[in-house]
């Protein structure tokens, strides 16, 4: 069952976050993860729109989620972005 890893991220700084950005990219592409939304401004409608950066990315499968998220690769990514943003990051099971 394919899974959905949507990241809601405020950046703080700007500058780091730019050294993460083609880290993750790979890693995401090393598991086949495929961009639905990448970095996206939010428009409400209904209710207020946070003020962060979205990422929505579709994987294979959580499994596959979470070899991603463990890997070499995205560690390297997560270690960019450290000091950078805070993130909250969760996958879901889509149909």
């Amino acid at each position: 069952m394919a899974a959905i890893v949507v990241a809601k991220v405020q950046v703080t700084d700007p500058a780091k976050y730019e050294t993460y950005k083609p880290l993750a990219k790979k890693a995401i592409e090393a598991f086949g993860g495929r961009y639905i939304v990448r970095g996206s401004e939010p428009h409400a409608v209904e209710g207020d729109a946070p003020k962060a950066r979205f990422v929505i990315v579709e994987f294979d499968s959580v499994e596959t989620v979470r070899r991603f998220y463990d890997s070499p690769e995205y560690l390297a990514a997560r270690e960019a972005r450290a000091g950078a943003s805070i993130a909250e990051i969760i996958a879901l099971e889509g149909i």
